[in-house]
């Protein structure tokens, strides 16, 4: 349903954020190569499952390396690797955590395809939500293919062309808890039509929906799961430009402003400078060495879970 001006419980305050004249994404024009065998998600498994959840994140890149001296050069990220005869994988890790996939694919002669963070959403039916996706309006990129350790997931674009993923992890969902400095904090989805693609969302994954615009504000709508917010929907920016529907997700960091000028150093792009949203953080977006853009946003160490409720 959607409610105007309700407050979602255990919503991150900083995280009703505004996106400001975020830079055009082009979709993926189709999904990664098969990939070789995957680590679970979760180490122990458990039983634990967040469906509408953004549980993982896979970059697909078309220099491997090139994207492991960035990103480990910006957030420390170390990785390991796995390889098979057609595709070269790696798991970013984060004090023994696991926190994105990065998969090695060149675009194929003649072709320009974006760089792009593919954002993958908890399920635990791939293929019956595969077949509400598409009889809403989606599109199927990737048909659903199982892992022995990771599970079954699957790629599509939604009615407005904004590509996303759907896993049913094997070993469970990781539980909710606060980002530390160089994980995923929060996603967010830029639509041309905000109401409606929330809609879309809301059918396949059960999500309420709140309206957090203010009266100066573009719409922003929030979608909550099990009273956490779990994601935005922001509408395209109205200036110049070729610009997508694209899913977007940002990286907690301590300094926003210091991380676009080491992420420039390292041979990224700064896309939206820091600035100030309407709760006192600080939001940027940037862009990796091939273009992959990111969002970095700032939440104080002094800040708890506590903070979050």
């Amino acid at each position: 349903m959607l409610r105007r001006a309700h407050p979602v419980r255990k919503l991150p305050a900083r995280l009703l954020l505004v996106l400001f004249l975020v830079a055009s994404v082009a979709p993926l024009a189709a999904a990664p190569a098969a990939l070789p065998a995957l680590p679970p998600l979760v180490q122990p498994p458990t039983n634990e499952h967040h469906v509408g959840k953004v549980i993982w994140v896979d970059l697909v890149t078309p220099n491997l390396a090139a994207a492991e001296h960035f990103y480990g050069g910006l957030f420390g990220w170390t990785f390991q690797e796995f390889h098979s005869r057609s595709t070269d994988y790696a798991v970013a890790v984060l004090n023994g955590r696991p926190v994105g996939g990065l998969v090695q694919r060149a675009a194929p002669a003649g072709e320009h395809r974006q760089p792009a963070w593919l954002t993958f959403l908890a399920v635990t039916d791939v293929d019956a939500t595969q077949q509400l996706i598409v009889g809403r309006g989606g599109k199927v990129l990737a048909a659903p293919h199982a892992y022995p350790q990771r599970g079954r997931q699957a790629v599509f674009a939604d009615p407005q062309g904004a590509v996303f993923a759907i896993l049913a992890s094997s070993s469970g969902d990781p539980p909710d808890f606060l980002a530390s400095p160089g994980e995923w904090i929060w996603s967010s989805l830029i639509a041309a039509d905000p109401g409606a693609d929330a809609a879309f969302y809301q059918t396949l994954f059960g999500y309420e929906v709140f309206d957090s615009s203010s009266d100066d504000d573009s719409e922003h709508l929030i979608l909550s799961t099990e009273d956490y917010a779990r994601a935005s929907v922001n509408p395209l920016p109205e200036t110049g430009g070729h610009h997508h529907p694209h899913w977007l997700n940002f990286v907690r960091v301590l300094d926003a402003e210091q991380m676009t000028v080491t992420a420039t150093q390292l041979g990224g792009r700064v896309l939206v400078e820091p600035r100030v949203d309407r709760h006192g953080g600080k939001v940027a977006v940037v862009a990796d060495p091939a273009g992959a853009p990111f969002g970095l946003l700032e939440w104080p160490e002094s800040q708890s879970k506590e903070d979050m409720q």
